[in-house]
């Protein structure tokens, strides 16, 4: 495997084993609307991995529920939503390979995670699992994706060959194409890569890279 300067992680379902757990906790969130309206927050939710909750929240108020969503209502369902998911996520597994994988690498690679979850909460989640000692930085929403790569490419001084982005959801995949950094998707059952797009099934193939 390439050595880059810069490794960029996305979180849930690259780093960490919790995509399920988001998953259940948005279902949860909107159980008293009945069956449909829960299918289709799932549905949106899968296809649309890596984006902020509260666009999340925004999209099933106003295309599924047909109505408008306050600030102060989108900010109760954010602290609904970390009252039902924020513990589980930090007693959830690393996957498998990551952790030998990032410490393979810290002697000459610079490594981030970029997240969807908000930036706050995302710092905590890396703190509690014990995991601030491998990253460099640690950023979330609301700034985008794609802000956040522009930005480390900005503050190193890196170009965009320099650093590699694993992501698991076609956001991650759009924005390492719009910053013009190297991609590699970590393959699920939920996102479709476009045609040859590097993709593992884990880290521990990129570890036997190593051997």
């Amino acid at each position: 495997m390439k050595v880059y300067k810069c490794l960029i992680y996305d979180f849930d379902g690259v780093i960490c084993d919790s995509v399920k757990l988001k998953t259940q906790a948005f279902e949860t969130l909107y159980l008293s609307y009945g069956e449909e309206v829960v299918k289709k927050v799932k549905d949106y939710h899968l296809l649309n991995g890596g984006i902020s909750r509260f666009e999340k929240f925004k999209f099933f108020s106003e295309k599924i529920l047909k109505k408008n969503i306050s600030e102060n209502e989108l900010e109760i369902l954010g602290n609904q939503f970390s009252e039902i998911v924020l513990e589980k996520i930090i007693n959830a597994p690393i996957n498998p390979g990551v952790i030998e994988f990032i410490e393979t690498n810290t002697s000459h690679s610079i490594q981030f995670i970029c997240s969807g979850t908000p930036h706050e909460e995302m710092n905590y989640i890396i703190k509690e699992k014990n995991l601030e000692k491998y990253f460099d930085g640690v950023f979330g929403s609301p700034t985008s994706k794609t802000k956040i790569i522009n930005h480390i490419l900005t503050q190193y001084e890196l170009e965009p060959n320099q650093v590699l982005f694993f992501g698991d959801a076609m956001t991650d995949f759009n924005a390492a194409k719009e910053t013009s950094i190297e991609f590699i998707g970590i393959e699920n059952e939920e996102t479709n890569f476009p045609d040859k797009t590097n993709t593992i099934k884990s880290f521990i193939e990129l570890i036997n890279n190593y051997e």
